[in-house]
């Protein structure tokens, strides 16, 4: 973990696997809303997002599963209904970012990551998130 001030990052956040082990990836205020970003955690790029209307976070793979590139990152972010996605660059597949889940491929999984904000700054959890279901 990289240390700003030497605040401790959340001690506690939901569906962490180590809630003490958290990544400081950049400031909050940095983060463009419905753009993604790239960032390695502990070696494995992660594609970090901000939605709106509510400045949501969301920390999911970054790899695209499909074509095996680093892209996700830069792919668009939308909705279908209130469920967030992001759209593939490569080849379109829909990636909920709550879940990982793909949309039309429940059988197709990204991981996704905890994060939070912690004075300012975008902390994602040094590890993915256990499988759901």
């Amino acid at each position: 973990m990289t240390v700003i001030d030497g605040r401790t990052p959340p001690a506690v956040v939901a569906g962490s696997s180590d809630a003490d082990e958290w990544v400081d990836v950049c400031a909050f205020d940095g983060l463009v809303a419905d753009r993604g970003v790239a960032a390695l955690v502990h070696g494995v790029a992660v594609a970090v997002f901000r939605c709106s209307p509510d400045d949501e976070l969301f920390a999911v793979d970054n790899i695209d599963p499909y074509g095996g590139a680093s892209v996700l990152s830069r792919g668009i972010v939308g909705s279908i209904d209130d469920r967030p996605i992001v759209i593939s660059p490569l080849h379109k597949q829909r990636f909920d970012l709550a879940s990982g889940e793909d949309v039309d491929d429940p059988s197709v999984r990204l991981d996704t990551w905890s994060i939070c904000v912690s004075a300012g700054r975008v902390l994602v959890a040094a590890r993915p998130r256990p499988a759901i279901g």
